[in-house]
């Protein structure tokens, strides 16, 4: 992991927010609006993660470019709030947004280049065409408050223009012939997921401290703080426990068409409804009486939005990384359950909650995590020590090499 690569991901503390923030103003519409702009975000973000894991970027040209991408990327965090404005007015937003992530594709494809001489016509068509056509369809999402159709159809026409734009995204990104892949470092490339979740789960931590900076001290105040930091930390224990150790062992061992093809499948997109359940966990905390400033609300139970995306943001996360795990690794495949059956009590207790205020709802949630936390320590043990002991065994007798980034350097 290189000094610049922990820079780069610094800015998704703030773009994580922004997707927050954009949950938060547009109720139920909102949601979908942003996990639409983090899943396009996502994406930006995983194409430099494979980039890096090639070559070092800490040197030459591949350190400039990440240091160019890295305020373009701001700026489009910036502009995320404004993206999808009903009114002439909210255009020019979108159209930062959007010449933010042409820029950002296009010094990801100079460097990709410049590193892959060899790339061949349909490597660079593979790049470029899912670029293009995505541009064109959030641009005419853009411009449709200018068409002078209802609200209502601007606001469905968007979403729908932006799915279509995600799925071309992700689906010709990956459909298209280009050459083979390489995970060069096992580690590097597990390193690199582990810190975008902690980034993620610091974002819910500055949500939250955000919320109640300005409160007076109360005790509603302070145990609602407090828990949501007990969730947060739970879910940190159940990633980090067994799953880390996890996927970088079955990345080691893999052969290498195997080990990208888990790499794709367990980390690029398995780790994008991680991050997405975190977003809407925070949304949930958001809609928190306790923590937003409305003390005489504190009785009363979480509204709709707040109830179902404060444990269905905790199922998604569960659910999404019970699936990494059953993806990467058969020996490990016997101690899921614990995420499995929490995920499922999470969706079972949602709508429940509508009977219990929203301070006890959150007391809840902190604690059946919390309990799959220590239950998974406990039926993982034999895993994670045969799991320490084989990368411990690795590492003494490749050295360090392995904790370095492979490949060439630009």
């Amino acid at each position: 992991m290189t000094t610049a690569e922990l820079f780069f991901d610094v800015v998704f503390v703030f773009a994580f927010i922004q997707v927050t923030t954009l949950m938060t103003e547009q109720g139920a519409i909102g949601v979908v609006r942003g996990l639409l702009v983090l899943t396009l975000l996502w994406w930006s973000w995983s194409l430099f993660a494979w980039l890096t894991n090639r070559v070092s970027a800490n040197y030459g040209l591949s350190l400039l470019v990440i240091l160019a991408v890295t305020p373009v990327l701001f700026v489009q965090a910036v502009t995320i709030r404004q993206v999808f404005q009903d009114g002439p007015a909210g255009v020019d937003g979108t159209l930062w947004f959007i010449a933010c992530y042409v820029t950002v594709r296009v010094l990801y494809l100079a460097l990709r280049l410049y590193v892959t001489p060899k790339l061949g016509v349909a490597g660079l068509a593979a790049l470029t065409l899912p670029m293009v056509v995505a541009t064109g369809l959030l641009l005419t999402a853009a411009l449709l408050p200018r068409t002078g159709l209802p609200s209502w159809r601007v606001g469905v026409g968007q979403v729908v223009l932006w799915a279509l734009a995600v799925a071309v995204d992700y689906g010709f990104g990956m459909a298209l012939p280009v050459p083979a892949r390489e995970v060069y470092s096992a580690r590097h490339w597990a390193e690199r997921h582990n810190l975008i979740v902690i980034v993620a789960l610091g974002e819910l931590l500055v949500a939250v401290g955000t919320a109640g900076a300005s409160l007076p001290f109360t005790p509603r105040l302070l145990a609602a703080s407090a828990l949501a930091v007990v969730v947060a930390g739970a879910l940190e224990w159940i990633y980090f426990d067994l799953s880390t150790l996890t996927g970088e062992d079955s990345l080691r061992a893999a052969h290498r068409a195997r080990r990208v093809a888990l790499a794709r499948d367990g980390y690029t997109y398995l780790h994008l409804p991680m991050i997405a359940g975190i977003m809407l966990l925070a949304l949930g905390l958001k809609h928190t009486p306790s923590l937003v400033g409305n003390p005489g609300a504190d009785g009363d139970a979480l509204d709709a939005l707040g109830r179902h995306a404060l444990y269905g943001g905790a199922a998604l996360f569960l659910l999404a990384h019970a699936a990494f795990q059953w993806r990467l690794s058969r020996t490990a495949r016997a101690v899921v359950w614990p995420r499995l059956s929490t995920a499922c009590l999470l969706l079972a207790l949602a709508p429940v909650t509508a009977r219990i205020s929203a301070l006890s709802a959150l007391a809840l949630l902190a604690l059946i995590c919390l309990v799959t936390a220590v239950i998974e320590f406990m039926v993982s043990r034999p895993q994670r020590r045969r799991l320490r002991a084989a990368l411990d065994a690795e590492d003494a007798a490749a050295g360090e090499g392995d904790a370095t980034v492979g490949g060439s350097t630009a």
